[in-house]
């Protein structure tokens, strides 16, 4: 019994402890449909993995996978936990500087509410677009410290319900066209902390684990 309390004891304290640099990568829904062809290669080619580095900064770090001709022009985010753009990092051969025109997702009344970007919220490639912007195989990073006492789970918990969006404007598609694409949740995201520690419990006695989760 003893050994069983102090066993429950670590598996609390390492669940509550703070952990190093974490990252949940997030991918994106087309809200524009110009053209279904390039709204599927957007969809098979952008993320953004949103990354926890600590001292009350999260990073979202967008890709584009490639192979298939685009590139991510304009970027933007819609209220959350956030409270300032702390830093733009521009991956070789792109560069991005903190606002944008248009000041708003192209598109963004297609989603319900409509995407309304938070002021000082977005960024944009420098001209010209289409050689600065990050196309495939590039990527381009965007530094938030959050508001007061919110953490990188309560920013998780707002991508899960849809308080904080991402919108990417795309351009450059062999096409010739654009799209416009907001992140899709990824639902139970901040649940996996939690469901590590019940599993943890569940290592430790799982027959009880077992009844409490009747």
């Amino acid at each position: 019994m003893r050994r069983l309390t102090l066993l429950l004891l670590l598996t609390g304290l390492a669940f509550l402890a703070p952990r190093p640099a974490e990252a949940v990568t997030l991918g994106f829904g087309c809200i524009t449909n110009n053209l279904a062809g390039d709204c599927a290669i957007g969809e098979a080619q952008l993320t953004v993995d949103v990354l926890d580095l600590g001292g009350g900064i999260v990073r979202f770090h967008f890709k584009n996978l490639g192979p298939e001709a685009s590139v991510i022009s304009e970027i933007y985010f819609d209220d959350g936990a956030l409270l300032a753009i702390a830093a733009v990092v521009d991956g070789p051969g792109v560069d991005f500087e903190q606002d944008a025109n248009p000041p708003n997702l192209p598109g963004g009344q297609n989603v319900s509410p409509p995407f309304q970007v938070t002021e000082g919220f977005l960024a944009q490639s420098v001209p010209a677009p289409s050689m600065n912007g990050a196309g495939p195989l590039e990527w381009v990073a965007i530094d938030f410290t959050l508001q007061g006492a919110q953490t990188y789970a309560d920013v998780l918990d707002d991508l899960d319900t849809g308080a904080l969006r991402i919108g990417v404007h795309v351009i450059a598609y062999g096409s010739g066209g654009s799209e416009s694409f907001v992140n899709v949740p990824e639902p139970g995201v901040a649940l996996l902390g939690l469901c590590g520690f019940i599993g943890a419990l569940a290592l430790v006695h799982p027959r009880r684990a077992a009844v409490r989760a009747r």
